[in-house]
């Protein structure tokens, strides 16, 4: 009888979790390597947010069942959880009483991988030679071998700078005290920070709009609070989303509320405000666009960078690996998600086929798969692993299969889409008012985008 294959899953978030659930149920021995102290560490971070996908979206089905054997209750499949019952309701209890935690090494920071004996530019023999993955924890530096390899580290610790340009703003390491970048809890652990202050936050996304929201909120109980949205496109409606069109309820009341927010005046906009430079100025921070002598410029106390992720690939540099050029995602899976081209949150489903690298074995999942694709499901991380899962253990078929559904979001803008299917996913042009139905008929009238907006 053959050893079970090895299969090396970097992170333990939610899809991470997920792809060692399916990989023990194909009978193949996982190695779930976390670089937190704990598992969904990155989901700490942002535990004050709620999420715009009930229950029914966030709980992988393998991953189910293993916690069923354990006494664990299922949440309502329509509630919407927070990142911090995200954790406490269902990683944690996935992570620590099932079969997985003894697969699981936590404070186990990848730093390289590479194959046995082979470098980069090393080809004859290549596939045969199992995956070394270096990694460090609290004894110093280790190395273990793996046949397989699912990189789901994510992106949290690597968000974009605030520089138009995609690089640092001119000055902007040297004002890191008056920065923060994500979604800060404004309205819990970090509300001495911004209360009574002018806040301005850039970026155009969910965490954006989430975070101004609050700000807003922070403001009716600290008057002299001041949320300024700095945007660099100049249309602020495209941040306002699909509203009743979203199939995800929760993300279209948030989009509509922030819209009212806006026109009320609560949230003071600058539009077309593409940063180029940050200046420490006594306590405040000048924070500029355009030329430094006569651009524009906003004075503030504090400053949110939300402009989104992008994903570290300094371990994997010495594997055969294969990206698109402009959102540093697989090649296959650039088309579908390209925000050049989409405005949509989701996208047909996705496996192994668009997952799959020039180093045998070898998968990008979950949120790190998307590059520096704005928005993503974790179900469409479920499904991804499901897929890569069979097609390790050499299941084609299953690992080809389509098992998921996806909501569609109601704000498709892919211009002369001839197969609208592909912009906002899952089979939903059954829905009458789905955006990609919207998206079908403006075609047909020679209109770019969708009704939707």
């Amino acid at each position: 009888m053959n050893e079970a294959k090895t299969v090396a899953i970097i992170g333990a978030g939610p899809v991470g979790l997920a792809a060692a659930a399916h990989v023990l149920e194909r009978g193949l021995r996982p190695i779930v390597l976390e670089a937190g102290d704990g598992a969904g560490h990155a989901v700490r971070k942002w535990g004050h947010v709620q999420l715009f996908s009930p229950w029914e979206y966030n709980i992988d089905r393998a991953a189910s069942r293993l916690l069923a054997p354990t006494g664990w209750n299922s949440p309502e499949p329509d509630q919407y959880p927070t990142g911090a019952e995200l954790l406490e309701r269902y990683l944690e209890p996935l992570a620590n009483k099932t079969t997985l935690a003894s697969h699981i090494r936590t404070s186990s920071r990848v730093t390289d991988i590479s194959r046995v004996g082979f470098d980069k530019l090393k080809t004859k023999g290549r596939e045969a030679a199992p995956f070394e993955i270096s990694y460090q924890n609290g004894q110093g530096p280790r190395v273990l071998r793996a046949d397989a390899v699912i990189d789901a580290s994510g992106t949290w610790h690597s968000p974009n700078p605030a520089g138009a340009n995609g690089l640092r703003a001119i000055g902007e390491q040297q004002a890191a005290a008056k920065i923060a970048y994500g979604m800060p809890d404004v309205l819990g652990k970090d509300r001495a920070r911004y209360a009574g202050k002018s806040v301005a936050v850039l970026g155009a996304g969910h965490s954006a709009i989430g975070t101004l929201t609050d700000l807003a909120r922070l403001a009716q109980q600290a008057p002299q609070t001041r949320p300024i949205w700095l945007l660099r496109g100049d249309d602020p409606a495209k941040a306002f989303g699909g509203g009743a069109n979203d199939k995800l309820a929760a993300r279209g009341e948030l989009g509509a509320a922030f819209a009212a927010l806006v026109a009320a005046g609560q949230i003071k906009l600058e539009s077309g405000f593409r940063v180029t430079h940050v200046t420490a100025d006594g306590p405040r921070l000048i924070v500029g666009a355009g030329a430094a002598c006569c651009g524009r410029h906003v004075t503030v106390d504090k400053l949110i960078v939300a402009t989104g992720f992008r994903p570290d690939l300094d371990f994997v540099r010495e594997l055969r690996i294969a990206l698109d050029p402009a959102i540093e995602c697989p090649v296959a899976l650039a088309p579908l998600i390209d925000p050049n081209e989409h405005s949509c949150g989701t996208v047909r489903p996705h496996g192994a086929r668009e997952l799959a690298q020039a180093e045998p074995g070898f998968y990008f999942a979950g949120m790190k798969s998307y590059g520096r694709a704005p928005t993503f499901l974790m179900i469409t991380g479920y499904e991804q692993v499901r897929s890569i899962a069979a097609d390790i253990a050499g299941d084609r078929n299953a690992a080809e299969r389509v098992e998921l559904v996806l909501p569609e979001t109601g704000i498709c803008n892919r211009s002369a889409a001839p197969d609208a299917n592909n912009c906002c996913g899952g089979p939903a042009l059954s829905d009458v008012d789905a955006c990609s139905v919207d998206d079908a008929n403006a075609g047909q009238q020679g209109k770019t985008g969708c009704g939707c907006g």
